[in-house]
């Protein structure tokens, strides 16, 4: 039997939030439909943030409630920041969601104005209010940081020692896209030794082309679950140039390509990455393009 691997669809929460106009519900439920058609099981959907912040997911109970009401075969999950975005994501019917922590405290400040205390007293605070949550800690700068470049795969392994209690997954994040594939392969290899029972996912970003090969190197280790967003949409606005994820479609691609089994229809998943790219033009990006995939442009 061919290995199995889960590809994680994130765009709709990691791409569309730095998006500069508002994409409009219907819009965001149409790419949905079209991704999950093409045989994706897994998705992050939306994020439960202030509305204040980040404009584009002011319509997060929305989304969730019409895709959780229009597919029940489907593992959807939301991202939240704190134990108010995890009672709404709650409320809305989500039972899954990603709770992000940087790894270097100054990225963590950065991106969520918390100290590392500070977030774990806070995800203490989800899990006592909501038992029966399923929670993946996003390890955010696991490869690298913009503020204080590469952490030793050590400080991973022994950050992630109070978090192993409270969550069910951790999902490693090259939020910056500096990963090689010797330090995913050792990292994945020092998590796994150090956490046996805990499953792991990964997020690399494609900012100097790596991330194939990176996540190839991560499910070669044994990961099974993987991220990446249609057409490479998003990126970390807290790194100059750091301007996309890896593109799903050519994730899938490759993976069909070489024997795994994805339950993605390549062909499929391709029509819905053109057609984003018609709804969702360049232009409406804020401090970042949108890359669309050598398979896109290709056909």
């Amino acid at each position: 039997m061919k290995q199995v691997v889960d590809v994680y669809e994130v765009g709709p929460r990691d791409g569309f939030q730095n998006l500069r106009d508002y994409v409009p519900v219907n819009e965001k439920l149409r790419i949905i439909d079209g991704i999950i058609q093409a045989g994706v099981r897994h998705m992050q959907v939306t994020s439960f943030v202030s509305p204040k912040a980040i404009p584009q997911m002011r319509d997060a109970r929305e989304v969730a409630e019409a895709c959780l009401a229009r597919y029940d075969d489907v593992d959807f999950l939301a991202l939240v920041p704190n134990l108010r975005g995890a009672q709404l994501a709650w409320e809305s019917g989500i039972r899954k969601v990603s709770y992000v922590v940087s790894l270097s405290e100054s990225h963590n400040r950065a991106n969520i104005n918390r100290t590392h205390a500070e977030s774990l007293a806070e995800l203490r605070k989800i899990r006592e209010d909501n038992p029966d949550l399923h929670i993946c800690l996003d390890l955010a700068t696991t490869f690298g940081c913009p503020f204080e470049g590469k952490l030793p795969v050590e400080a991973a392994v022994a950050f992630a020692a109070p978090y192993a209690e409270l969550v069910q997954e951790i999902d490693l994040c090259d939020t910056i896209g500096v990963a090689n594939p010797r330090q995913v392969r050792e990292t994945i290899r020092a998590m796994q030794e150090a956490y046996p029972q805990m499953p792991l996912q990964v997020h690399i970003h494609d900012t100097r082309n790596m991330g194939m090969v990176n996540t190839l190197a991560a499910i070669e280790c044994g990961v099974t679950a993987v991220q990446s967003t249609l057409g490479g949409l998003g990126g970390c606005p807290f790194a100059p140039g750091a301007s996309g994820n890896l593109a799903t479609e050519d994730l899938v691609y490759m993976l069909n390509d070489i024997g795994y089994d994805t339950g993605i229809d390549f062909g499929k998943l391709l029509e819905v990455s053109r057609y984003q790219k018609e709804a969702i033009p360049d232009g409406i990006f804020s401090g970042h393009q949108m890359r669309i995939s050598r398979s896109t442009s290709c056909g």
